[in-house]
């Protein structure tokens, strides 16, 4: 028997019978994305994740993202069949994952909105790949503290104008339409911040330019002047906008977990046929007692990173609400655990785990994002924290 890092057993009873039904099937998906080669630069990046859009709305992978009424495969996001894709590409891709991980959060707000327009302008499109998504948040002084946002957004006659700079922003340059949060009452706080949907092609919105990663990704940096937006592309009413990104940062937590497990799985499975063909010391690294010890921590984390990540998607499909403690600790679980999964790998592989070309080096480049993004882990200890307070209270 075959050891597989991304086999059902265990985790097969979290799934639900829709996602055992879509389960066999993520594979095909994972040998696509695997196929197609590594890009070297931004440039290519950025071309590179345009040609995933598409191929990803082709074989109809995109419908996971929207609700059936908007062109989506069930009558809601089911965050269990996200989980099952955003895994298998973070094992064939980590530039598939993440253009597929922003289809998902940047339609999210839409979805989450009662605003129908919006739903009907632009989830078909999302769903068919033919509409780039972007989650226009962060600012230079807004990471974690999304409460200081400065972008403004003031009421004028029958829109708003947007005034502001979002940075660190996936798909900015490139992105087809941004979910945008700006302040419509600073005295407020971030119980003054409201969310616009903003064409790309919008006057007074621009692309300033790419920030580059150690892997290559299509982040960078844009600016709102004057951008003056109609009031039937906001979502939901003034000041209800953070309340709207929150939830849509909570619900799709659990993928996050479920890209870096994919991630974690394939570096061991590299680490395992690796450490069975090189020798040292006359004789295969797998005989090594301490390559040993790394190979079983490696399966154990991966193991426990899976189950809270398929416990937190399914509370998520099955009741209607709040999954905050489920989500935050299979994002903190799982993200950290990646981590030391690829670093063991590259350690296992000695030199060649730090050659750019290597398998084991790109993973290494890809994963250290996760523990940032969407809520860093020092957030996730306070979420968890707060939730067990109250709780006990």
């Amino acid at each position: 028997m075959t050891y597989d890092p991304l086999a059902l057993e265990g985790i097969e009873p979290l799934l639900g019978d829709s996602g055992r039904a879509l389960a066999g099937s993520v594979r095909e998906l994972a040998r696509e994305a695997a196929g197609r080669r590594p890009c070297e630069d931004d440039e290519a990046a950025r071309r590179e994740a345009r040609a995933l859009l598409a191929l990803l709305g082709e074989r109809g992978w995109l419908r996971h993202a929207v609700p059936a009424a908007h062109g989506g495969a069930a009558e809601r996001p089911s965050i269990v069949a996200l989980c099952l894709i955003r895994e298998a590409l973070g094992y064939a891709s980590p530039l598939a994952d993440a253009v597929f991980a922003l289809q998902a959060l940047g339609s999210m707000p839409i979805t989450l909105s009662e605003n129908e327009e919006m739903k009907r302008r632009w989830l078909p499109e999302v769903a068919a790949g033919r509409a780039m998504a972007a989650f226009a948040m962060t600012e230079p002084e807004a990471g974690s503290d999304v409460g200081a946002i400065a972008s403004r957004a003031v009421r004028d006659g029958e829109g708003y104008v947007v005034d502001g700079w979002k940075w660190l922003i996936s798909n900015a340059g490139i992105a087809d339409y941004y979910c945008v949060f700006a302040s419509t009452d600073p005295a407020a706080g971030r119980k003054g911040i409201s969310c616009f949907v903003v064409p790309a092609h919008a006057p007074g919105l621009s692309f300033l330019g790419a920030q580059e990663m150690s892997e290559p990704h299509p982040l960078g940096e844009i600016t709102l002047d004057g951008c003056r937006v109609p009031i039937e592309s906001r979502l939901g009413a003034e000041g209800q906008g953070m309340k709207l990104g929150l939830r849509a940062l909570d619900r799709l937590r659990p993928t996050v977990a479920a890209s870096a497990c994919g991630m974690a799985a394939r570096a061991l499975e590299e680490s395992l046929m690796h450490a069975r063909i090189r020798r040292q010391f006359g004789a295969p690294l797998a005989e090594q007692p301490l390559v040993q010890q790394k190979l079983a921590r490696m399966a154990t984390d991966l193991a426990a990173a899976r189950l809270l990540t398929y416990r937190a998607a399914r509370a998520a499909d099955d009741a209607r609400r709040r999954i905050t403690m489920e989500a935050a600790q299979a994002k903190l679980f799982a993200t950290e655990a990646a981590q030391r999964i690829v670093d063991d790998a590259v350690q296992i592989f000695g030199g060649r785990g730090v050659l750019r070309e290597s398998i084991v080096d790109r993973l290494y480049r890809s994963v250290r994002a996760l523990r940032i993004y969407e809520g860093t882990s020092e957030i996730q200890h306070l979420v968890i924290a707060r939730q067990l307070l109250r709780d006990s209270s």
